[in-house]
């Protein structure tokens, strides 16, 4: 079997059972690919081989509730603090005592409360289109039309009607809004939603992968209130015209960061893996590289 060859594989970890796939030499640096809302592992694929080509032990679960992965009922299995265990279970299983851990989206959220919470599980943190979760809150308040950007998280709270209109006519509303928010046409073609369309259709899915947003219900975790600052190295990186996060977010997440740096992405949206890969690549690797030396 090739090094970049992707290996599918079910794993335990925090109680649940999770579809994921490995790329890489089994013995090198673990790198953690989280990914978002409504993504699966698959919405990493631009980045898999080229990080197991760069000698790197590449990890790509389904996160709880997505695609092949177990979906526990109930909103309380979706907090930020269970999420972030699953994590950190999947890098005591592949034996490593930390890990750069790269995350988008709601994957980002995760990567972010594991880098503030539990640092020493973290060799670099690369979020990607996600602020520091703590900001959020705040950004609501203050920064003008964040909240209508943001709307949608509200709309989800509600019972059954979200399943309902994500699914219609086969997902087919879902799919075409992924494919114009993105900046450019052939950032998702029609095989790569036909694709997102099977895993959104995995009995559960749909209130799983909704029950990470009715999850905030249960309130930000202790200590949120007032950050601590960020002490692991982080690397973010931004698409600028993201249409559902301000780039004010990435900044004031910024300034929680003790090792910090933001680069910003043109011609990019909240996609910018999909739409710039190679740039994310280039980022990636340049930002990893400075970590470690791959032997």
């Amino acid at each position: 079997m090739s090094e970049t060859e992707l290996e599918f594989q079910l794993v335990k970890t925090n109680g649940v059972t999770l579809h994921a796939v490995t790329a890489g030499p089994r013995n090198g640096p673990l790198v953690v690919l989280l990914h978002g809302f409504p993504e699966f592992w698959y919405g990493w694929r631009n980045q898999i081989k080229p990080l197991a080509e760069a000698g790197y032990r590449v990890l790509v679960p389904d996160q709880r509730g997505f695609n092949k992965s177990q979906k526990p009922e109930g909103i309380e299995h979706y907090t930020l603090d269970t999420l972030r265990d699953d994590v950190i279970g999947l890098i005591k299983l592949y034996n490593r005592e930390k890990a750069h851990v790269i995350g988008h989206d709601w994957g980002g959220a995760v990567a972010w409360h594991l880098g503030s919470t539990r640092p020493e599980y973290v060799e670099t943190l690369i979020p990607i289109n996600i602020p520091h979760p703590a900001i959020m809150p705040k950004a609501m308040l203050t920064i003008p039309l964040q909240w209508l950007r943001s709307s949608y998280m509200a709309f989800f709270q509600l019972p059954e009607w979200p399943e309902k209109l994500l699914s219609a006519d086969h997902f087919e509303g879902m799919a075409k809004g992924i494919k114009f928010s993105a900046s450019t046409g052939d950032a998702f073609t029609r095989e790569d939603l036909e694709t997102y369309k099977e895993a959104w259709a995995q009995p559960g899915a749909m209130t799983a992968m909704l029950n990470w947003y009715r999850a905030i219900r249960a309130g930000l975790p202790e200590g949120f209130a007032h950050p601590e600052k960020v002490t692991v190295p982080t690397r973010m990186i931004w698409g600028v015209n993201d249409p559902f996060l301000s780039r004010k977010l990435a900044k004031k997440s910024i300034e929680h960061c003790e090792d910090g740096t933001l680069t910003f992405v043109g011609e990019a949206t909240h996609w910018v893996s999909h739409e710039q890969p190679e740039i994310v690549n280039q980022l990636i690797a340049k930002y990893l590289s400075n970590q470690v030396v791959v032997g």
